[in-house]
């Protein structure tokens, strides 16, 4: 061990550090229990902006797909506000679509928000949300299982779903193909214990 190479662990340390991201590990109290006691956890989570209190405040997760109707928007951004007014903390992934419109409605609401990135968190993906992350920012926060500087890999975002949903009390479901990244998440949420609710078509 003491012969093992750690200069890539310092220079993410030293990216975190200039770029003002904290990192929480599952050792750490703060650590979300219920992401702590899913099949597959991260064993780090690197976070910017202020993480609720996971563990006491409720959390649902509100997903569907990225090229959803006007009715679908319409439908995420009212439940994320409704849902944040009550004490809810609105989990989702920050994509184009439902995502962005649950967070949008969330940060119109009381409670914080919490936007799961399948990318590295030093960038915003997509940058059309760059706006929306920081308000974000500013009454909630971004997180991350990759740390800074790692590429918008397709094949990162199934993997963040199970954050997702680990993260949630609950998850809700509006508008998803048969094949997506949303009826991926449902499967994981099936696979975690979570009830999972959908908004009428």
């Amino acid at each position: 061990i003491a012969a093992k190479d750690l200069s890539r662990a310092e220079e993410i340390l030293a990216a975190c550090k200039r770029q003002g991201i904290k990192l929480l590990s599952i050792l750490d109290e703060a650590y979300p229990q219920r992401l702590k006691n899913i099949f597959d956890p991260p064993a780090v989570l690197y976070v910017r902006g202020q993480l609720p209190d996971m563990n006491s405040l409720p959390a649902i997760a509100v997903v569907g797909q990225r090229k959803a109707t006007p009715y679908g928007r319409m439908a995420a951004e009212q439940l994320g506000y409704h849902l944040s007014n009550r004490g809810v903390v609105v989990v989702s992934g920050m994509a184009q679509g439902v995502d962005g419109a649950a967070h949008t409605g969330a940060l119109q609401g009381a409670m914080p928000t919490v936007a799961v990135f399948g990318t590295a968190i030093d960038e915003c993906y997509p940058a059309s949300h760059a706006g929306m992350l920081r308000q974000i920012l500013r009454h909630g926060a971004a997180i991350s299982e990759y740390p800074p500087g790692t590429p918008p890999y397709k094949w990162n975002f199934p993997p963040r779903n199970r954050i997702v949903s680990g993260l949630a009390d609950v998850l809700v479901v509006i508008e998803a193909r048969q094949k997506s990244g949303t009826s991926i998440t449902v499967e994981m949420a099936l696979e975690q214990g979570r009830d999972i609710f959908a908004v009428p078509g």
